[in-house]
């Protein structure tokens, strides 16, 4: 009986189920005009960038739990705001100076506040919008990276001031170069995803902003290095993993489009993760006699940062050396630092600059067939060709941002002042930058709601100190209920 009526429902709905099928699979392949994209196009490039989106977040965990309690909500307030402003900063003149219309392949200059996105006769370009969006949340990166970097210290509204500079002009510039048709884009420059567009502008811009801001208080004293421990390193462990589930949106979103190749990207995204986690981590274990979890995490990340310009044009294989050199490079990186008395809270630079550097590098090495046609890598038998493509591209973007930055956060410390007075640091920015801590319970900072009721105890026990008051025992009664029948 059980088997007939099984055959019945499959000949009465398997048809429909069959059409609904092919209705989905046709809408998935219908093309919108304008742009000549299909639906599963605009449906990846959009879940893309949703996922990139949600790396705010993981940036905003790993930054509070490699800092300290006190300046926790600052350093949300931070990527909270650097992602806002810099969306209205981006869609404003950020993405025409990106991708405009080019002037001496040095800077677009059109469509602005997307105005192209609906022609003169009304019609409207979808992708136009696909795009923007995709694009926002990689310049919303950028500008978070900086956070990292001077974090604890920096005055709030020159963070603001900055943020404007560096998704309105700095990296749209950089991003027109390499992605948008530029001089960089003609020299045959490869940068897939940004490991140089992205988190090189961010991080040598942090770079400059922590050497003008100067050390933390504490953080070098007599000469020698002081570590200051972060205060999570759960929130830390939890913001890795959300980044590196993003990165899959970052990589293989970058295919801009339904493109099977975006499979490939998620395995060499994945396998160069893994390798500069696992390779840090006995590095510090054979270094400091301990696996130690900081650099275990940023390992995971310099791999990431290190397989994104060439994770489209490289086997598995050699994603894997990219990122274990990647966490390499991060982790002595990170001394060298410390030796120059930079002080990088959460290793900003070490991990998106110079792992973003050799990354862009390891292009001219480890390209090759069949993964890409357009030109081959050292190791593969291409010349120094490519190799001398990349290290101009990275020079480059280093100049730029290093002498942009410069100008724009001696102005904000001139005008405005880059960092907060020493009591400020001290005590917190959380308190005094923002009016609110993160942990008020853990900072002894009590309940003022509760504040009428302590102070009645308070005034009880004092008089039963005196003798004003006896101490009345009580007996507890016991109420038991009748059971229900």
């Amino acid at each position: 009986m059980k088997k007939l009526i099984a055959l019945l429902i499959c000949v009465l709905f398997l048809p429909q189920l069959a059409g609904a099928v092919d209705t989905a699979a046709e809408s998935l392949m219908q093309v919108e005009p304008e742009s000549g994209k299909t639906f599963a196009d605009f449906l990846w490039m959009m879940i893309a960038g949703f996922m990139v989106f949600f790396m705010q977040a993981g940036f905003a965990l790993v930054e509070a739990g490699f800092t300290r309690a006190k300046n926790v909500a600052n350093i949300m307030m931070k990527n909270m705001m650097d992602f806002c402003l810099g969306s209205l900063i981006f869609w404003a003149v950020g993405f025409s100076f990106m991708y405009g219309d080019s002037i001496g392949s040095f800077i677009g200059f059109s469509n602005f506040f997307l105005s192209d996105a609906v022609s003169a006769t009304g019609t409207i370009n979808a992708w136009s919008y696909a795009d923007w969006f995709f694009q926002a949340v990689f310049a919303a990166t950028a500008a978070t990276i900086i956070s990292g970097a001077m974090a604890e210290r920096t005055n709030f509204i020159g963070y603001l001031v900055y943020t404007v500079f560096i998704t309105g002009l700095i990296y749209p510039i950089v991003g027109h170069w390499i992605w948008g048709g530029g001089w960089l884009s003609s020299l045959g420059f490869h940068d897939f995803a940004g490991s140089t567009v992205v988190h090189s502008v961010g991080a040598w811009a942090g770079l400059v902003g922590t050497m003008i801001l100067g050390p933390r208080i504490g953080r070098f004293l007599e000469g020698k290095a002081v570590p200051i421990k972060g205060h999570s390193v759960a929130l830390g462990t939890l913001g890795v993993f959300i980044l590196w589930f993003g990165w899959f949106g970052f990589n293989p979103g970058s295919t801009l489009g339904a493109d099977v190749s975006f499979a490939r990207i998620a395995v060499t995204t994945n396998l160069a993760a893994a390798a500069g986690a696992t390779v840090v981590m006995f590095l510090a274990w054979f270094h400091s006699g301990k696996p130690d979890l900081g650099y275990t995490l940023n390992g995971a990340l310099a791999g990431l940062v290190a397989i994104t310009a060439p994770c489209a044009v490289v086997s598995p294989g050699s994603s894997i050396i990219i990122g274990a050199v990647g966490g390499i490079v991060m982790y002595f990186g990170t001394f060298l630092l410390e030796k120059a008395k930079v002080d990088d809270p959460v290793g900003a630079v070490p991990v998106h600059g110079l792992a973003g550097a050799w990354g862009t590098l390891s292009v001219g090495l480890f390209a090759q067939a069949p993964y890409t046609t357009d030109f081959t890598g050292l190791f593969f038998g291409g010349g120094v060709s490519q190799l001398g493509t990349q290290i101009i591209g990275i020079v480059a973007v280093f100049v730029w941002t290093v002498v942009t930055s410069f100008i724009v956060f001696k102005l904000i410390d001139m005008v405005i002042g880059l960092r907060v007075d020493e009591e400020t640091e001290i005590t917190g920015l959380d308190k005094n930058e923002h009016g609110t801590v993160a942990y008020p319970e853990f900072l002894g900072i009590e309940d003022t709601a509760l504040e009428p009721a302590l102070m009645k105890a308070k005034k009880k026990a004092q008089s039963i100190a005196e003798g004003k008051e006896e101490i009345m025992m009580e007996t507890p009664s016991i109420n038991i209920s009748p059971s229900l029948t």
